[in-house]
């Protein structure tokens, strides 16, 4: 019979997983579009929730399937990881910052961009 506390930490990621994709679909409302700029904001939001969810995943199976972050991601790619993890929230929360309000479109795709490129670089690290 598997340990309780093993059942208890599964069920736990996951209900933390849902908690923030939900919290992060509450913040980015991707359903509330921009009317000038619908296509590239559509695509940024989605992108984002997408990078979220395989960065949520990986983290998961990581900490609770492979016995760790540290034992996934080790020496360089450990902090190519932290990169990954910050640049792209960083770059959701910066926009709407009044520097990038005239240059908000190209922004919108640059960050689309940083964002697969993000989930890429997830998946290779965990895979190889």
């Amino acid at each position: 019979m598997a340990n309780f506390n093993e059942i208890l930490n599964y069920i736990l990621g996951i209900v933390f997983i849902v908690l923030i994709l939900a919290v992060a679909y509450a913040y980015l409302k991707p359903h509330q579009l921009h009317k000038r700029r619908l296509v590239s904001t559509l695509i940024l939001k989605i992108s984002y929730l997408f990078y979220l969810l395989v960065l949520c995943i990986i983290v998961y199976l990581s900490a609770l399937v492979k016995g760790g972050l540290d034992k996934v991601f080790y020496g360089v790619e450990f902090f190519v990881f932290l990169l990954v993890l910050f640049v792209p929230t960083i770059g959701i929360l910066a926009r709407k910052l009044g520097q990038f309000s005239k240059k908000r479109e190209g922004y919108n795709y640059f960050f689309t961009v940083v964002n697969f490129i993000s989930v890429i670089f997830i998946l290779l690290m965990y895979f190889l």
